[in-house]
């Protein structure tokens, strides 16, 4: 049995079109894999601890080799904890509107917590940076309003996929699946039809996840 974490990070609910292709996905995923467990986390439900004070000279002190302050220490374990939860998925799967040309400041101040030293990456001068999380697919679900195909004028808009990709590749994804749908804004037959469309690839992928 696999455990998979599906993460989602629009507040918008029944109207989010990433969240509906997402939801897809999970909904095929568990019809082909009805013994694994799911567990969905929307991120803008989530508490998570912020990032500054005792929490960043926390971080320092691990990448300078310091001891921790009790306080530091305290700040530590919290990001410890969503870290480690993190890491006992197997899969997981994310539904990432575009949000002024990037990702949700939900799910960027979820990924500020998560990439961490000797947590989810580690650094040697000899090895460089090196992902933690490895050897585990992910399943991205992307919509956004407008259109930005590889090779258009367009393209150099996008910080919303460009930056996820290397956030997942610096803690250690080399598996990352996607979907995109787009646009989501506009005339309403093309964008109810790139929505179906989107649906059913991701019901598609879902059967070899």
């Amino acid at each position: 049995m696999s455990r998979l974490l599906y993460i989602q990070s629009s507040p918008r609910d029944e109207r989010s079109v990433s969240t509906a292709v997402a939801d897809a996905f999970v909904g095929a995923y568990r019809k082909a894999r009805p013994t694994d467990e799911v567990t969905i986390m929307n991120l803008f439900k989530e508490e998570l601890p912020p990032f500054d004070g005792f929490t960043l000279n926390a971080k320092y002190a691990v990448l300078n080799g310091l001891k921790h302050t009790p306080q530091e220490q305290a700040a530590w374990g919290r990001v410890t904890r969503i870290t480690d939860e993190f890491k006992s998925y197997d899969k997981f799967v994310l539904a990432v509107p575009m949000w002024n040309f990037s990702i949700p400041y939900k799910l960027k101040h979820y990924l500020d917590v998560l990439i961490q030293p000797t947590l989810t990456f580690s650094f040697s001068p000899d090895a460089g940076y090196k992902g933690l999380v490895t050897g585990r697919p992910a399943f991205v679900a992307y919509a956004r309003g407008g259109e930005y195909p590889p090779g258009s004028p367009a393209e150099a808009w996008d910080f919303q996929s460009k930056y996820l990709q290397i956030a997942l590749g610096f803690i250690g994804f080399t598996d990352v699946r996607v979907v995109m749908a787009e646009p989501t804004l506009g005339d309403p037959a093309l964008t109810a039809k790139r929505r179906d469309q989107a649906i059913a690839k991701a019901e598609e992928m879902a059967a070899a996840f």
